[in-house]
Order: C-alpha cells, then structure tokens, then sequence
C-alpha cells in the first residue's frame, strides 16, 4: 500500500490518492503546507486505440515476435499510457496473422501485457484503393471486406481484435459491419471515399466510431457532400482525432470539438513504429518513411504525405488544451474515460474502488527542451505512471 499527494487534473484541489492492491483504496483532500502550485496532477492513466508499434517496432511486421511485443509496449509507460490497443494495418493475411499471434503470445507469456492491452486494433485491409483516402496503407493488399479472412484472424489474435477501421463502400462491407457489432466486435469508419449515402449505412449498421477524422482523405472533396461532413454531422459517432501537431490544423481541431463535443470526441497519437526513434529514414516491407526534424513522420520522397505519427498520447493530450482551449479535465478524458468507455473497458476515476490505473504529471513548457527520448515539445511531463496499483515507470514523491 502507498500514499501519492497531487492536484486533481479535474479541479487542481490538493489530493491524498492511498493505493491497495490494483484498486485505488482511498481519496482524502490533502491540507498541504507549502504552495500547491508546486505540486504535480494526479489523473486516470491514458488509453490509446490506435497505436503501431514504437522504437522500431511495428505490430504489423510479418516477423514480429514476442519479444517485439513487449518491448514496444513496455515504451508506452513513459508517456502515461497504461492501456492501448496494437494496431495492425492493411497486410497480407500471412502477415496480419503473424502479427496477431505474437500479440497473443506475449499478452498469454505476460500478465502486464495481457491487462495494457486491451484488445487490437485492426486498421484495414477493408478500406479505399483511391490515392489520399488509402494513406499510407500498401494499396497490393487492399481488398474487400472478408468476414471469413476475419474468423480466422479473431481466432489467431484470441478473441483480440475489438476494433475494425473498414471503408463503408467496399464490397461486403454492411454484411461485414453487421456480423462484426453481433460479436462484439466496434466498427470505425475510416479511409474511405464514401458518399454521404454509403456512410449513413454504415452507421445504421452499427458502426460507432470515426478513425482519425479529418485525415486518411483526398487533398480535395465536394464543399458540401462528403464523407468528413457527414461523420461530423451524425451524433451515433464519435470521432477519434490525431492531435500531433501534423495531422489537423488548429482551427479543425476546434471545429470539430465545437460539433462533437469532448464527450464524444477521443484523443489517439497513432503511433507509428517509427515512434521514438530519431529524424532519418525508415523501411520496412510495407514502405519508407522518414521523420522530419520538425517531428513530422511523412512517405519518403516528400514532406506532406504522412505515414502516421511520430508522437505520442501525451503530446496530443497536451495540444488539444493548446489547440482548442479545453479544460485539463477534458483533455485527459478524452484520452482515458472516452476510449474504455467505447470498447466497454473499465472507466478509471479518482475514487474509492476504481482500477488503479494513474498518472502523475506536470503540464511543461510546450516551447522548452524535450528530455532525451522524448518528443520534442511535448506538453506532459510525466513523473509516474501506475498500472493495477503498481508503478511502472518513474518516481512518487513521498510528503
């Protein structure tokens, strides 16, 4: 059992947060007698949906192992996240099912990675053949929606695949989407070129969530019908946003919280495998990429096609209060509370009884020097970062 004195990250009030166990036994107001501008946040650990891979690493590499595994999510605690989904996108099946059964293999050989990952994440190969929609996606594997290839990875994975990016035009896809929200399974709209008909079907369907609105799409759609607007616009989905300071200008970010709401809005860095190393060239089977001085992660060969992100959580946690001007509370929840609740997770709260899934943090200087490792100008500097009640990265400051 241990004590951790922080500031809410809901209201600044000073906390005395008591761990037992995996649960949080006790929240007490703390009665400080220094300053308590000094004293760092407590919050709920981050949860992210969408995340590749880390430091070379990529969950979608036909020669992931084990190892691999549990390297890359290890990585993950520096940055307060506790919970993620391993995602792997379009690949051969031989290559999807390798990488499926090394994620099984190391949450079966792990009980830290069996509770960090919560469920997988599979981010195509259901999805646009069209240049801009596609993204980075290797357009050779790209194909219909397949509900027996499905099966057959859902059993390789465990039972782990919980969420499944699809475009709502391909063939197969309503069939595909029905079959999927039967089973438990969460469908998101994602890379697709549909028309504002084919998405509606979608939903109607059962899908509930958008994969990184705004991005994934042509450098130029219809001013009114399209499909950004139409996800925008419908209340049945919740829209995830790569809030890394590349994907999303400032101003969408705004606009679309101002419709969604931070309710219904989740914070997702989409790491790439590439995350965490530094700017240079990259290759794997799937294609090259480079990372940009500026932190930017594009195709190489240029510099405004992105190939996913180079950051993580906590700098889009930390953009989104810069970007949009929301509170701490939302900007946190959108990337604890709003994903669990979404995939039916546990919802961590500082209180009596809940998982003790927690970070401890200070908001730093977003223009000041990044720690070796870290990301350059990211807002969160993470202190500790606790899992099921124990600490797993970092240091609690005893008072």
């Amino acid at each position: 059992m241990f004590s951790l004195y922080a500031r809410s990250y809901e209201n600044g009030e000073p906390l005395k947060v008591t761990v037992a166990g995996t649960r949080i036994r006790s929240v007490e107001p703390a009665w400080p007698m220094e300053p308590i501008d000094h004293w760092p946040f407590v919050a709920p650990a981050l949860f992210d949906l969408q995340i590749n891979g880390h430091g070379g690493v990529w969950f979608s590499s036909d020669t992931l192992t084990r190892a691999d595994v549990l390297k890359a999510l290890e990585a993950h605690f520096q940055y307060g996240v506790t919970r993620l989904c391993p995602t792997l996108i379009t690949n051969s099946f031989e290559g999807l099912a390798a990488g499926f059964a090394a994620i099984r293999a190391a949450c079966e050989s792990s009980p830290t990675a069996n509770r960090m990952v919560c469920g997988c994440h599979l981010e195509g190969p259901y999805i646009s053949s069209e240049d801009g929609p596609r993204g980075a996606h290797p357009k050779e594997h790209v194909r219909a929606a397949d509900w027996g290839e499905f099966q057959k990875l859902q059993a390789i994975s465990g039972g782990r695949i919980k969420l499944v990016t699809l475009a709502p035009e391909v063939d197969g896809a309503l069939d595909f989407i029905r079959h999927a929200v039967a089973s438990g399974v969460v469908i998101s709209i994602g890379h697709t070129a549909a028309t504002p008909e084919q998405v509606r079907a979608a939903v109607d369907a059962g899908a509930k969530l958008s994969t990184h609105l705004g991005n994934g799409a042509h450098a130029m759609i219809h001013r009114h019908r399209n499909y950004i607007f139409e996800q925008l616009a419908d209340s049945r989905l919740t829209a995830s946003l790569i809030v890394d300071g590349h994907h999303l200008p400032a101003s969408l970010v705004q606009t679309f919280l101002k419709v969604k709401t931070p309710k219904r809005t989740i914070l997702t860095c989409d790491a790439a495998g590439w995350a965490g190393c530094p700017p240079g060239i990259y290759e794997i089977t799937l294609g090259r990429s480079e990372i940009l001085e500026s932190g930017k992660l594009v195709v190489a060969g240029q510099r405004e096609l992105l190939a996913g992100s180079a950051q993580e959580t906590d700098v889009c946690v930390a953009n989104v209060m810069r970007f949009a001007g929301v509170s701490l509370k939302d900007a946190v929840d959108m990337a604890s509370k709003n994903p669990a609740r979404l995939l039916g997770y546990e919802v961590v709260r500082l209180c009596r009884g809940s998982l003790a899934d927690l970070i401890v943090f200070r908001i730093a200087d977003p223009n000041g020097p990044a720690e070796a490792g870290k990301s350059p100008g990211r807002g969160l500097d993470i202190e500790a970062t606790i899992a099921a009640g124990e600490l797993m990265y970092g240091e609690i400051a005893v008072r």
